[in-house]
């Protein structure tokens, strides 16, 4: 079993690049994680009061899962578009590379928490505060067609604040509950692949969410029982990004050098596996009933090839050939011309060590 694999990194036991009483913020780069590529991750707390300060990114486009909570997300679009809309627990919401936003909690007591998918591997970013400090007062009122000595005791500065305070009452427009195109109930909809006790995914892709197509990310809420096993497969074209939200589970994944990197992953986990590198995944017993998976990936609309599948598309005895076996000896496959994405598990749990190469 691995225990340091270059896969994995431990997101929510990591120390955060920005903490103070009003949050945190956790990220992980690739100066954390170096296999990541053309993905990151980053987890927000925001506390009571508590404001992500508006800011934009210049090289990626975000995509944000809320974990708990509630929040105000602002945010401007090129061409002058204006959204403003509130977000809950299991409920998305997509921003493109460059657009103003700010994120709000609206509680005077409770935290909200996210997790904020990026589409490179080192976002970068640029705050509101800092781009005002690079400006001088003069130019602020020109702006703003006011005097200069009317910015006398701001406090100019380059450096970004990355959450600030709310004085008073947030300010939430009447409209900002209504449906908009920066928004996604992943968790309300009714999950398009589910097995009766064994597990359901619900997919935020740009076949439910056209949104998506503009920034090239997507997101599945895995949910894998005890009973059931996430079939190994792989994604052609296709990286993924999870983070593990509940329970404990295992995987495994197969370099191209044959090696093949089993660990396991806990509550506040994150991993990465690279386009077409095969992968499973399934609930360990000590995790509880389930596991939880907030699952990222670099296209909108990702795509699978699934070991059923496989076993569907090689006639029987290259198959046969293909594990080392006489054509008498190779067991009748279960196949399937659709991949079922999920699996009931008829065996036990392997011990690792029989079965890693």
């Amino acid at each position: 079993m691995a225990s340091n694999s270059p896969h994995v990194y431990h997101l929510k036991d990591s120390i955060p690049f920005h903490e103070s009483s009003l949050g945190s913020i956790q990220r992980c780069t690739a100066d954390q994680l170096p296999v990541l590529n053309g993905m990151s991750l980053k987890r927000l707390v925001l506390g009571p009061r508590g404001i992500r300060e508006p800011h934009w990114h210049a090289n990626t486009p975000e995509l944000a899962y809320s974990l708990s909570g509630e929040a105000l997300v602002s945010v401007l679009d090129s061409g002058s578009v204006f959204s403003s809309f509130t977000i809950k627990a299991g409920e998305m919401f997509q921003i493109l590379s460059g657009s103003l936003h700010h994120i709000e909690n609206l509680s005077d007591s409770e935290s909200c928490e996210f997790l904020v998918c990026f589409r490179h591997e080192r976002p970068k970013d640029f705050s509101l505060s800092a781009a005002f400090g690079a400006m001088t007062p003069a130019v602020f009122g020109n702006t703003y067609n006011v005097p200069a000595s009317s910015f006398e005791h701001a406090n100019f500065s380059t450096d970004a604040k990355e959450i600030i305070a709310r004085e008073g009452k947030p300010t939430v427009p009447d409209t900002a509950h209504l449906p908009n195109p920066h928004k996604f109930n992943v968790e309300g909809m009714e999950p398009p692949l589910r097995g009766e006790g064994i597990g359901s995914v619900k997919p935020a892709r740009s076949q439910f969410w056209p949104a998506l197509s503009d920034g090239n990310l997507a997101m599945y809420s895995l949910t894998v029982e005890d009973t059931g096993m996430r079939e190994p497969h792989w994604h052609p074209i296709t990286a993924e990004m999870g983070y593990v939200h509940r329970g404990t589970a295992r995987m495994s994944i197969l370099d191209p050098d044959g090696k093949v990197d089993t660990y396991t992953l806990k509550e506040g986990d994150m991993y990465f596996i690279p386009p077409a590198y095969p992968h499973q995944i399934e609930a360990l017993p000590e995790g509880g009933k389930d596991i939880h998976f907030c699952i990222f990936f670099d296209q909108a609309m990702p795509r699978d090839i699934g070991y059923k599948t496989s076993a569907a598309a090689i006639p029987h005895e290259a198959m046969a050939a293909t594990l080392g076996l006489t054509r008498s000896e190779m067991p009748s496959l279960e196949t399937a011309v659709v991949d079922p994405l999920m699996v009931k598990r008829v065996n036990d749990v392997d011990k690792v060590e029989s079965w890693t190469r």
